[in-house]
């Protein structure tokens, strides 16, 4: 399905990034689509959300964009078109490791789930933050350090953990070393993996808004993933929901929160508790699904 979306563009008439039907199989099973025809695209300055249940495909679909899929998998279909400044509309899809490492970081960053598992122990912070910066902008000595305490004030952390462990910080701390790395050479595209999923709320909210706030000064375009529907409504300018790899429904949030279509969309938000407590959560209800694809749920234990 192609989510059509609203969306400004950029200097040429193109989104800053575009996926056209883009699919991932296994290389194993190439039948079986974990992806399957999806089409969206994101504009500089806004937050598109993807949404669904574990296993929907949302994870796969970002790093798909990054060149980042298993040795497993493959794209079967499909093209990542990425609106470059410089170089113009490329197909990230095409390109040899060698230039997709020159893109990786430097206009395209990607904030992983779990930053305890995402930082190396071993290496300060600081190090980690100035490596993207040395590797894509040569940066070195003094102003290297300046660089990366900028960074760091940024992000809202003092500028002398820079020469902290990454098990000397918290995990709303670690977070915040994540997105420093993720914006350092200032991507057009920042990719955010559910990156708030371990964190308490007070912290979740505070990263948020850190997130929203350097999207609109550095003007980044940001695909979101999620299934978290209070963080879509926090973030959200596009929602695409995603079922069994497929876009399911697609617009805007409010079209997508106060309007939904899509039976999967409305169970989705049924789930979610109100603040009153007065609707009491349901289940998610698979009934408008067809009889194969019910009984492939049943097989996989999800329903």
């Amino acid at each position: 399905m192609t989510a059509l979306l609203n969306v400004d563009v950029i200097n040429n008439g193109r989104p800053l990034l575009q996926l056209e039907r883009l699919s991932i199989v296994s290389k194993k099973s190439p039948n079986r689509f974990l992806v399957d025809d999806v089409s969206f695209s994101i504009e500089a300055g806004k937050t598109t959300c993807v949404v669904g249940e574990s296993g929907s495909g949302k994870s796969l679909t970002a790093l798909s964009v990054m060149g980042l899929l298993s040795k497993q998998l493959q794209l079967s279909s499909g093209k990542v078109l990425f609106n470059d400044a410089e170089l113009g509309v490329q197909d990230l899809s095409s390109l040899d490791a060698e230039s997709l490492r020159k893109i990786r970081g430097a206009k395209i960053a990607m904030i992983f789930q779990e930053p305890m598992t995402s930082l190396n122990p071993v290496l300060t912070v600081g190090y980690q933050i100035g490596e993207s910066l040395t590797a894509h902008l040569g940066l070195k000595g003094a102003v290297l350090k300046s660089r990366i305490a900028n960074l760091l004030d940024m992000v809202g952390i003092l500028p002398n953990r820079a020469d902290s462990y990454p098990d000397e910080l918290s995990g709303g701390q670690r977070q915040r070393v994540m997105i420093a790395m993720s914006i350092a050479c200032e991507p057009r595209l920042l990719i955010a993996d559910e990156p708030t999923t371990a964190l308490d709320v007070t912290v979740q909210a505070q990263i948020l808004k850190l997130l929203d706030d350097l999207k609109t000064r550095m003007n980044m375009g940001m695909l979101f993933i999620t299934h978290d529907f209070g963080v879509v409504a926090d973030i959200a300018d596009n929602v695409v929901v995603m079922f069994r790899g497929k876009i399911v429904e697609a617009g805007t949030k409010n079209e997508v929160l106060n309007h939904p279509q899509h039976p999967y969309t409305k169970a989705l938000l049924a789930c979610v508790p109100d603040a009153e407590g007065k609707n009491p959560l349901q289940p998610i209800d698979y009934a408008w699904l067809n009889d194969s694809v019910q009984e492939a749920l049943v097989e996989e234990g999800i329903v």
